[in-house]
């Protein structure tokens, strides 16, 4: 049994802080839905379960996938929320996938949203505990007791930490370590960026990224429409990404903000059905699931090395060899990263030693890798960017009349995600 992919739809990616500033992920979820259901004319009813990615949490509607299908799903709809860091909505796909082959459900949305703008600042703590105390103390002279034991820097704000927990070591310092350790340039890195806003810009011009998006009318006036992703520079030039100063080691570095993607607001739904519901609801597929997979490596080793573990079994499920893949869609977490991953799987050492494999498993022409650009120009929302991927990697089979297609990301924590597709 295959899952067939019926269709797809995004909001705008836009940098965090600018047009979606004063919203929530659960607004964008809920766009992203809503969208999905008037372009395909599917009656909300006819839909068994909502999953959705985030990886920065809300703390006070920690479901976010519950709020999303309140807002425009019967309430009788479950709806759980899962987190894979980079690739959340990529585990929302293949969890919709489980629920649809194991025969648990016939009809699934999935995506995810991240909303980079409103990210939640918490207490240090010491003033948290400070807090608990007072709350339980018997008299006002307790509560006021509890807080003489503060000091300045017990209030000031905590963000989240980008940080891998078991380490220390942020993404962009494991992104520059791998550059180092595997010999990838910094022209290498900048050439692949600026192809990733090229492509993202002829795509958006010819209309092809701008069918998949729905535009966003900001409230609460309603004045300002977002139409497109905001992020992609038309006019940066291999000059322009080269005089840009290295971030995460300053004086021999080779990661700057122009070959990295940036912080992004943005939310994504696909839905998914089985076959027979899809011929039954007269839906008509993209194409179909063939296989996923999904691997760890130790974090301290090639952070964002995931996906060169991943798409070999991804493969082997599918029956098909990297020779078949037409189209290949990579998150571009790094340009460091992907050009990694690309010499992983191009060189023989590699797989013999970390696959187990005969020889190399080889990567298709960079000329159909992200075709339309990728995350480096697009923008990356945590949460949906998976959705982007598979949406636009099914649209461009179609165009280009390809059969199979992948879609990969690597994932905090040393995780790699792989999924196979084939168009309908």
């Amino acid at each position: 049994m295959k899952t067939a992919i019926i269709a797809g739809f995004r909001t705008p990616f836009v940098r965090a802080g600018t047009h979606f500033r004063s919203l929530t992920a659960i607004d964008l979820g809920r766009h992203a839905v809503t969208e999905l259901l008037a372009r395909t004319e599917l009656p909300p009813e006819s839909v068994d379960h909502l999953i959705f990615g985030t990886v920065v949490h809300d703390a006070q509607a920690p479901n976010l996938a519950r709020e999303v299908g309140l807002a425009t799903l019967p309430d009788r709809v479950p709806a759980v929320t899962v987190s894979r860091a980079c690739a959340s909505a990529n585990q929302a796909i293949a969890d919709a996938v489980n629920l649809i082959e194991t025969g648990c459900a016939d009809v699934v949305i999935a995506g995810g949203a991240e909303c980079l703008s409103r990210i939640p600042i918490l207490a240090s703590d010491r003033l948290a505990g400070t807090l608990v105390a007072a709350s339980r103390a018997k008299s006002l002279g307790a509560r006021l007791a509890a807080f003489t034991r503060l000091r300045p820097r017990d209030l000031i704000p905590v963000a989240p930490a980008i940080a891998e927990y078991s380490t220390g070591e942020t993404m962009g310092q494991a992104a520059e370590r791998m550059a180092k350790e595997n010999g990838i340039s910094r022209e290498d890195q900048d050439r692949w960026a600026l192809g990733s806003h090229r492509k993202a810009h002829a795509g958006t011009e010819d209309g092809r990224l701008a069918a998949e998006i729905a535009p966003f009318y900001v409230p609460p006036r309603y004045k300002v429409t977002v139409e497109r992703d905001n992020g992609i520079r038309a006019d940066t030039s291999i000059e322009a990404l080269s005089g840009l100063r290295p971030v995460f080691d300053r004086e021999f570095g080779s990661v700057t903000a122009g070959n990295a993607s940036p912080l992004t607001d943005g939310a994504s739904a696909v839905l998914l059905a089985s076959p027979e519901k899809a011929r039954e609801l007269g839906l008509e597929p993209l194409g179909y699931v063939r296989s996923y997979a999904i691997t760890a490596l130790d974090p301290g080793g090639q952070l964002l090395q995931g996906p060169a573990y991943a798409a070999p079994i991804a493969l082997d499920r599918a029956g098909i060899t990297m020779a078949d893949i037409d189209l290949l869609e990579m998150h571009e977490a790094f340009a460091a990263q992907v050009l990694s991953n690309l010499q992983a799987w191009d060189s023989a050492g590699f797989c013999r030693r970390e696959l187990g494999r005969a020889g190399k498993v080889g990567h298709p022409d960079p000329e159909v890798i992200n075709v339309m650009g990728g995350s480096i120009a697009i923008g990356h929302p945590f949460g949906a960017t998976g959705g982007r991927l598979t949406t636009t990697l099914l649209h461009e089979l179609r165009r280009r009349d390809g059969q199979f297609g992948m879609v990969t990301v690597c994932a905090a924590g040393g995780m790699g995600f792989a999924m196979v597709f084939e168009r309908a």
